[in-house]
């Protein structure tokens, strides 16, 4: 578990208006290794997000659900399951993320990974092009700016195992090919930003490792954070 201050349950002080900046990035960006070297840097930073090192001790239905997710309806998505139930699953996600960053502590710099962006951009993609649901979730308290990581899709593909590390929401087609995958992360990307547009954001390009890129998200949330 990253030693930042990433979630205490116990602590529960509601705030109408919390501050708070995202993280973005297509599959593979590297969010997930930098909130980890965030916690790790920056302890007076909250860091927030369903990846199981940062829910599975506070929040492990949490984690649980996304670990179903993957083993359980995934494979099934389309057979045993609807695109419209993946969605409504999707949602608890979405609204964990929006409850945490109502549970802040006065002043501390908040930062979400993806918020409800990518989910909503993969429900998209998935086939769930307007749910009423996605329009309360554009209704939840708006970012004051977008980190957005940018990386290659040679080194997007390189650290999905060449696709060994695939789900069906990573690659379009039946099949985690090469193609399948860039194709994917291209639209992925593209709705994303779609649903960002009106954010400001700062884009990051790839830095070549962890440190250097966090260092780099902590450089533009500076004026933010200070």
């Amino acid at each position: 578990m990253p030693t930042g201050h990433v979630e205490n349950a116990a602590h529960v002080e509601i705030a109408a208006h919390a501050e708070f900046s995202v993280l973005l990035g297509a599959d593979f960006a590297g969010k997930s290794s930098v909130m980890a070297e965030l916690a790790a840097t920056v302890p007076t930073w909250r860091l927030l997000s369903t990846d199981g090192k940062f829910t599975e001790t506070a929040f492990p239905l949490v984690a649980q659900l996304r670990r179903n997710v993957v083993s359980d309806v995934l494979p099934g998505l389309g057979t045993t399951y609807s695109a419209d139930f993946l969605a409504a699953l999707l949602q608890t996600a979405v609204v964990h993320l929006r409850d945490r960053i109502q549970v802040s502590e006065p002043g501390a710099p908040i930062v979400v990974d993806s918020y409800y962006y990518k989910i909503l951009a993969k429900c998209r993609l998935a086939g769930v092009e307007e749910n009423p649901m996605f329009t309360w979730w554009r209704s939840f308290p708006r970012p004051r700016r977008i980190v957005y990581l940018d990386v290659t899709h040679e080194t997007a593909w390189r650290r999905s195992g060449q696709g060994t590390r695939l789900n069906r929401l990573e690659h379009s087609g039946a099949l985690p090919h090469e193609h399948a995958f860039e194709s994917y992360q291209r639209d992925l990307r593209k709705v994303m930003l779609e649903e960002t547009r009106d954010v400001p954001m700062t884009v990051i390009e790839e830095c070549g490792d962890v440190a250097r890129t966090a260092a780099a998200v902590r450089e533009a949330l500076a004026d933010d954070f200070h």
